[in-house]
Parts: C-alpha cells; sequence; structure tokens
C-alpha cells in the first residue's frame, strides 16, 4: 500500500467525512442501548499538522485550518460543534497541531457502554493506531484487512452502530469491491448504519457506485440510502481530487435535514471564493434508495 494519510489528514474530505461521522454518533448516544463502532481502514488514529508530511502538502490548511476560522451561521455551528469539541479534544484545548482520525472521532462521542474496533494492515500506520488506542479500554485495535474486518465483524453483538468504510482507492476495481462488500455485509447485519467515504475525480466510479446501490435496495432488502456529495470544479480542487462524496445506508432519521444545512456552510467555509457561485461545484444531498 503506498497511500499514506499523513499528507492529507485534516483535509477538506476529512473535515466532510468526520462532521458527518460525529452526527451520526450523537444521533447513536440518543438512545440508552450500548453501540459498536467498527472502523474498517483506521490509519494512525491521530495526525500531527507539524510533521513533514503535513507541511510537505499543506492541505490541513484549507481543511480544518480554515473551518477553525471560519464565521458560521449558530444553527450551523451547532451541527458541527460535537466534531470540533472532538478535534480540540485531541489538542488538549490548546492550538491546533494534531488531528483525530476517525477513530479518535468516535471515541470522543462514545459513552462507558460503546465500543470501538479499529481495523488497520499497513504495518507503521497499525502500531501507531494500537498506540494511540491502549489507554482507552473501550477501544481494540485490530492488524487486519479492513475488508475482512468488515466481513469478520459484522454484525456486533450490541446490534446498533456504525461501519466506517474509507479504503485508500488505490485499486481500480476499488468501487466495485466497495459495492460488492456493502451489498454481503448488508445482508448480514441489515439494520446496521454503514459511512462510506470515496474521492470525486471523475463521475465514473461515484456514478457506478450509486446504481449498485440502487439496485441492491429490493423488495427483499429495503434500505435507506442517503448520499451526500462536496464538489469543486476541477481548477479549485487538490491534485486530481474534484470532491468528495459519503453514502450513508440507514441514516439516522434527522441527518438528511442536518446535511441540507451543513453542507452548503462548509462549502463556503472550505472554499470562500465559491461561496456566492453555484458554476465551481456543488454541495449536494440526496436518496439513492428509500425515499425521493
Amino acid at each position: 500500500m503506498n497511500y499514506r494519510h499523513a499528507f492529507h489528514a485534516g483535509n477538506f474530505a476529512d473535515v466532510f467525512k468526520h462532521a458527518v461521522l460525529a452526527r451520526i454518533l450523537v444521533h447513536l448516544g440518543e438512545k440508552a442501548a450500548p453501540f459498536r463502532v467498527i472502523d474498517t481502514h483506521a490509519g494512525n488514529g491521530r495526525y500531527d499538522l507539524t510533521s513533514s508530511a503535513a507541511e510537505r502538502t499543506g492541505e490541513w490548511r484549507g481543511g480544518i485550518g480554515r473551518l477553525a476560522a471560519a464565521a458560521l451561521a449558530d444553527d450551523v455551528r451547532a451541527l458541527l460543534a460535537p466534531y470540533l469539541v472532538a478535534v480540540s479534544a485531541a489538542n488538549s484545548g490548546q492550538a491546533l497541531r494534531y488531528y483525530p482520525g476517525s477513530p479518535l472521532i468516535a471515541l470522543s462521542l462514545m459513552r462507558p457502554q460503546d465500543r470501538l474496533v479499529a481495523c488497520e494492515l499497513e504495518p507503521r500506520a497499525a502500531a501507531a493506531l494500537a498506540a494511540n488506542l491502549r489507554h482507552d479500554a473501550r477501544a481494540r485495535a485490530v492488524a487486519i484487512d479492513g475488508w475482512t474486518a468488515l466481513n469478520a465483524y459484522v454484525p456486533p453483538k450490541e446490534r446498533r452502530g456504525v461501519v466506517i468504510i474509507d479504503p485508500p482507492y488505490e485499486d481500480r476495481d476499488e468501487f466495485k469491491r466497495l459495492g460488492d462488500a456493502l451489498a454481503a455485509a448488508g445482508r448480514k447485519w441489515a439494520g446496521g448504519i454503514y459511512l462510506v467515504w470515496y474521492p470525486i475525480k471523475d463521475r465514473t466510479g461515484p456514478d457506478r457506485l450509486a446504481s449498485v446501490l440502487r439496485r441492491s435496495a429490493t423488495a427483499k432488502t429495503p434500505r435507506k440510502i442517503l448520499r451526500a456529495e462536496l464538489e469543486w470544479a476541477p481548477d479549485e480542487a487538490q491534485p486530481g481530487l474534484n470532491g468528495a462524496g459519503l453514502i450513508v445506508v440507514n441514516p439516522p432519521w434527522r441527518l438528511a435535514d442536518e446535511l441540507a444545512r451543513m453542507l452548503p456552510a462548509l462549502r463556503a467555509a472550505l472554499r470562500p471564493s465559491l461561496a456566492s457561485s453555484t458554476s465551481g461545484g456543488r454541495a449536494k444531498v440526496d436518496w439513492l434508495a428509500g425515499l425521493s
């Protein structure tokens, strides 16, 4: 595996993904019963924004760096508060230096009865992940391939929870593999929430995935599938990355309305030059299945 998230930690795609993850976890926490978080491609767990990798790209400055300084409407700031509190906690309330990956975002919003399984195969990232989680009894780091983990760890004994799927998208068939894996996991754990991140470099892969997921929601396996995307004009994006998308299978019932408010504000905060323009990309929330 050549992908190293340290170069990209805290960028606009991370902000988007983790802000939505935080909202899902808030909703899960509204019921007393415990829930499980399964992170299939967890990475390091925490990233130093002063490292040579982070400084080389500087991507975080256009992501969490820009959001932290943005003026936000009160309702949007309230929706983003759980995510921003998690980022602050990773820095012990001090100036921004560390960016929490999805395992630490999850732990910041979990209760004593909830559990996290964080999976990472790459040896250096797996070792860092284990070190970053070792002091929390609610969390377990496992050195395992994420696709194997998706099959092995669902359904969890808690019967409630979220699976975070964020592969590196290095292989040409990653979108196809993702669609097949989601369909298989859904058959094993039909009631689970699945949060899937994907890059938008062109529309081929994302649109193919959307088609597969629409077909998977049949009369025998009814499910609600929400799609959210932030897309920039190519010259506004980081090289090769024109945007990012999220699929949420079985989303909490208020999530679509929350994202409809959050995404335009994120687009404006992360790309201020596009705030009053519709020609330079879009913020979109729609249903692939279940609602229209």
